[in-house]
């Protein structure tokens, strides 16, 4: 590998709701600070996402101090939501895990059930280092995760998504092409490496930080969702199931346990260690 560092972060505040890109983050034990700290459930405690709602993709969730969140969506009016108070947790089914979580207000359900046209809830992580331990399968003893999808951070490279574009492009479906990296919702971006050297890294330092890499990320159709329009299309899907099978997966990216807590900059050299 060349000279890599860092091209981006990205932090998510709700799950399946687009984030913010700033120019450094706190990594802590769990993830990005304020990183998909919350998310949205149905009537049956299930979490939402964009598999079964890609309406989620254009709203959008900043962070306010004190770790509260402003929503904000196509058509509405923004909504600022306080953490909630300490109170009696409600389940939370993240694909088939049980996490203990907060309600946030009535306020903010109202909010988010009236964007969607269905009944929703928000809810807020309020101890992400004892809800939610990783897949042991693929972690130590005690490491937990937010309302990510299985692991603290996800890492991808412009490398890669230049050379999955070029495959989209030789494709039956050029047309949907070139994605934008926003499609794979990552937390970090590195650039200065060659197409999927990812795939063959154990452990990395970005700056001050190192980390675990704990498996591939398999993809799924939340990747063919237009970020801006909600939207769908075949692409990377398609491609993916073609050039990137990995068993019963199709991947893009690398999951992240961070090995020490600190903080992380736009620009950090990215060192692999293993």
């Amino acid at each position: 590998m060349g000279i890599a560092d860092l091209q981006s972060i990205h932090v998510h505040p709700v799950k399946a709701l687009r984030g913010f890109s700033p120019r450094q983050a706190v990594v802590e034990p769990w993830g990005l600070a304020g990183d998909r700290r919350w998310a949205l459930i149905d009537d049956g405690g299930k979490v939402v996402t964009q598999r079964e709602q890609p309406r989620l993709a254009p709203a959008a969730a900043g962070l306010l101090s004190g770790g509260g969140i402003r929503l904000s969506a196509p058509g509405r009016p923004p909504l600022e939501v306080p953490v909630p108070k300490p109170a009696a947790t409600v389940p939370v089914d993240v694909f088939g895990t049980k996490v203990e979580a907060l309600l946030a207000a009535e306020t903010a359900h109202a909010w988010c059930s009236d964007y969607l046209g269905a009944d929703v809830r928000l809810v807020h992580m309020d101890d992400p280092a004892t809800r939610r331990p990783i897949d042991p399968d693929h972690a130590l003893p005690g490491e937990t995760v937010s309302f990510a999808d299985g692991y603290p951070l996800l890492l991808t490279t412009q490398a890669s998504l230049d050379a999955l574009n070029s495959l989209i492009a030789q494709g039956d479906h050029a047309d949907e092409g070139p994605l934008p990296m926003n499609r794979f919702r990552p937390n970090v971006v590195v650039r200065g490496t060659e197409p999927w050297a990812e795939d063959d890294w154990t452990r990395i330092a970005i700056g001050e930080v190192e980390f675990r890499m704990s498996k591939m990320c398999g993809r799924c159709v939340v990747t063919t969702t237009d970020q801006e329009t909600a939207e769908r299309g075949r692409e990377p899907l398609r491609t993916l199931a073609r050039y990137r099978r990995v068993g019963n997966r199709l991947v893009f990216g690398q999951n992240l346990v961070p090995c020490s807590p600190g903080t992380i900059r736009v620009g950090d050299p990215v060192r692999v260690l293993g």
